[in-house]
């Protein structure tokens, strides 16, 4: 992505949210846009994919907060006129060149100058003559955007899926190169190999992209006949995807070097996989922790039961002590979510007492006796609470 792209293209726009959004809701807006436009659900739908590249380029930069910083200061720097070209006659304070004729330079070079096409590269390659960040030679390819449904079990144990795309990959015909089989790109003569050209201005210089290589650094004479010198077509590819365990829902899995090919022989970029995970009908989640929630009587609630409970591996015996009040909640050590440093969470066991609607005449006999021995609740705190509150409602 160029500098230019980040001061044309309003990303805030095109997730729907203003810029004072959260991160949060910056993630729900991006996750409603990509079950809406993604290809998969927009089949032969140009317009939806775009949508969908636009949504997933917004994302990508005001996700991560040290570039949505970037992306926010150059716009206000670029809208409040500091490098706007002044009249005719000069430019007191500003530069003396076009900026017109500098993002001409820099779209040349697109992808190429460390990648993100941030602030901080768009001014290092005009004060240090490209600087330590600028990359040179062929470009990186795009990141991808992918997303798969997971099963609770499967999101919480890790599972190896094959995942199906529809993007550009690697010409088999000419291997990347762009060159017509038999033949080979030559060194561009006017760079040297080096895809840049530097100029002086005054008291310093800056570099610009290679206008005879397009920054590659490499011309090819006879091109490919499949790909037409680009090095890349549009290709399905399936491929083995694993998910570590313990994935949560709405979870993006960085895949390095598994998005789009570079151009002409550029690294590729990256696969980011958006994960959405099924609910299940017994378990539910908190954190490393999986939750469940069991019926007891109140016989058993009262004298004590041991319960056998299902984990994901298995099923343990839970003691229900004597006395357990309805809504607690007791713990089985080791039998949640696997993290990241191999130790596993917790499985909770919310204990659910429950009261029968009927009772045999036999069974309401021997209750009522029961209760006979059974002293009242300590109610008096709540009963005067409510003497308080008829005295001052009346």
């Amino acid at each position: 992505m160029s500098s230019k792209d980040w001061l044309e293209k309003d990303f805030y726009t095109v997730l729907g949210v203003p810029k004072s959004a959260s991160t949060d809701e910056i993630k729900r807006a991006y996750r409603k846009l990509a079950r809406e436009l993604h290809p998969d659900r927009n089949p032969g739908n140009k317009e939806a994919e775009e949508k969908f590249k636009a949504a997933s380029e917004a994302y990508d930069v005001l996700s991560d907060e040290r570039r949505r910083k970037e992306y926010d200061e150059m716009r206000d720097l670029f809208g409040s006129g500091a490098f706007r070209r002044g009249a005719r006659g000069g430019d007191p304070g500003g530069f003396p060149f076009g900026m017109s004729d500098l993002f001409e330079g820099v779209n040349r070079g697109a992808g190429r100058f460390g990648g993100t096409g941030g602030f901080s590269d768009l001014f290092s390659s005009i004060f240090m003559g490209g600087g330590a960040g600028m990359r040179r030679g062929p470009a990186r390819g795009r990141d991808v955007e992918a997303e798969v449904t997971l099963d609770f079990a499967d999101a919480v144990r890790g599972v190896t899926l094959p995942l199906t795309l529809r993007a550009p990959g690697v010409c088999d015909t000419c291997q990347g190169s762009g060159a017509r089989p038999g033949t080979r790109p030559r060194i561009c003569p006017q760079c040297a190999g080096s895809g840049l050209i530097t100029r002086n201005q005054g008291s310093f210089s800056f570099s610009e992209p290679c206008r005879e290589c397009q920054g590659v650094g490499s011309i090819v004479d006879e091109k490919c006949p499949e790909c037409r010198g680009t090095g890349g077509v549009t290709k399905t590819r399936t491929l083995n995807v694993r998910i570590p365990p313990g994935v949560s829902d709405g979870q993006r899995i960085r895949l390095a070097g598994r998005g789009e090919p570079g151009d002409r022989g550029g690294p590729a970029g990256d696969l980011y996989v958006l994960v959405q995970v099924r609910p299940d009908p017994l378990f539910g989640r908190t954190g490393q922790d999986l939750t469940l929630t069991v019926p007891v009587t109140y016989p058993e609630a009262v004298l004590g039961v041991d319960l056998r409970v299902p984990t994901l591996d298995g099923a343990v015996t839970v003691r229900v002590p004597p006395g357990t009040p309805s809504g607690r909640t007791l713990r089985v050590r080791g039998k949640g979510v696997p993290s990241r440093n191999g130790k596993a969470g917790d499985l909770l066991v919310t204990v659910d007492v429950t009261v029968p609607k009927t009772l045999s005449d036999e069974a309401r006999a021997a209750l009522e006796k029961f209760a006979a021995q059974v002293p009242p609740a300590p109610r008096e705190h709540i009963e005067t609470l409510a003497r308080r509150a008829a005295r001052q409602g009346g």
